[in-house]
This record gives C-alpha cells, structure tokens and sequence, in this order.
C-alpha cells in the first residue's frame, strides 16, 4: 500500500462537502483529515448510493472502481487517481478515491492531442470491458496530465464495451503494450493481482479479464469497433 493508498485508507476523519453533480449514483465531494494544511480532498462513492441496474449487481460498483485502479496500476496505465475501499464513512462502505483538480478538458475537446495516451485509455476499456466511458471522465490536471475517473460499470463477463474513444478501431497492439498486458496476465494467473482483486470481482470475471489480456496479445487482434448506436454512451460527456 503506497503512502496515499495508507491516506485514504486510514485518516479517521471523513467530512462531506456536498454531492458532485451529475452523476447517476450518489458521489460525495469529501475532506479527509487530520492532513496538514487543510485536509485532503476526496471522493466518495458509497455502496449504499449505487442506482440499481439489470446488468450490474447491486453493491459491488464501488469494488469495480478500486479492482481498476490495481489494474491500471499493474500496467502502469492509464493514470487513474489512488482508489481504495473505505470500510468506514458517513454512509458506509465505498470507494474513496484522491480528487484530481481539473481545468474542463476533456477528450472531446483534446481529441487531436496525446495520441498515445488516449490508446492507453481505450486499450484499458477493451481489456477492462468498460460500459461507460464518457469524455467527461478524461481530466486534465495543471501538469496536463491525462486522469480517469468513474470505473463503476467495469469487469462484466458479457460484452459491454460503450466508450466515445473509438479512433483506435481497427488498429493493432502497439509491440510496445505486449509486454505490459503479459505482465498483468502472470499477475492475474499466479501473482499478487489476484489476490488484489479476489475480494473485489467475481471468479468468473477475473476468468474473463484473463481471456481478454490474452485475446488482445494474439496475433491479428485489433481494436474492436462500434457494433450499434449503443456503443456510444449519451451524454457523450
């Protein structure tokens, strides 16, 4: 557990500062502390203000929030803010996630910039099967770093993949992801990130999530493409 991980995790005090509007379930902007100077800024998305879906089992997208931060951290991509579960809050259990102070960029509007990193963000939804990924969820620190947010609706064994990133369909892995997806997938197979995501997936979607690392390191896969009007998420942001 890095040291903001520890943070998160452990500071006793958890404040909320009001709900974050426009998400579909309840997330909390929140103070975290004692922390010098004046606290940490968070957020907080309880198990208890996840909206009921058909497809997703209620009470586990705050778990699918934190399996993809470990993922992402495994690969070393994309740059997803230090997630954990938090045991304790003023609405229970939930993912607590380091707020990223963002400019109002987004994808969409930085579309023909960082080529690179946006491959790295629509390769982790394919391999994570994303069924919500809007452009909104593309910040830009001051740095101009690229962060993503909002990794509830992940890890499904079915086909799900909704995104507005689809530049990348019909290309093929860049040589130089094989050994990043490879190494997850020992990870998965025999290594530490199982036991990372056992308590937070399902067996069967940890099963899946190994086929899909070893189906985009075979020979003549390609970004997939839309398959209907579905395929992208409304709003787009």
């Amino acid at each position: 557990m890095d040291p903001t991980e520890r943070l998160l995790t452990e500071l006793p005090e958890l404040e909320l500062i009001g709900l974050l509007q426009g998400a579909s379930n309840y997330t909390f902007l929140a103070q975290l502390g004692p922390h010098a100077p004046s606290g940490l800024k968070v957020v907080y998305k309880p198990a208890r203000g996840e909206s009921p879906l058909w497809d997703f089992e209620a009470g586990t997208l705050y778990q699918r929030e934190v399996a993809a931060y470990e993922l992402s951290k495994v690969l070393g991509w994309p740059l997803i803010p230090p997630t954990v579960v938090r045991r304790r809050g003023p609405h229970g259990v939930g993912a607590l996630q380091l707020f990223v102070e963002a400019d109002g960029r987004h994808f969409l509007s930085e579309q023909a910039t960082q080529r690179e990193t946006w491959l790295r963000i629509a390769l982790f939804d394919v391999i994570t099967n994303n069924a919500d990924r809007k452009s909104g969820h593309c910040l830009f620190d001051a740095e101009d770093r690229v962060w993503v947010v909002d990794h509830g609706l992940t890890f499904h064994t079915d086909p799900k993949l909704r995104t507005v990133i689809w530049d990348f369909s019909g290309e093929p892995l860049p040589a130089d992801l094989c050994g990043d997806l490879e190494g997850a997938l020992i990870g998965l197979e025999r290594g530490k990130l199982n036991e990372v995501l056992e308590p937070l997936l399902r067996p069967g979607e940890i099963r899946v999530l190994g086929r899909r690392l070893r189906a985009a390191m075979a020979p003549g896969w390609r970004f997939p493409e839309p398959t209907s009007a579905w395929s992208v998420p409304w709003p787009p942001v």
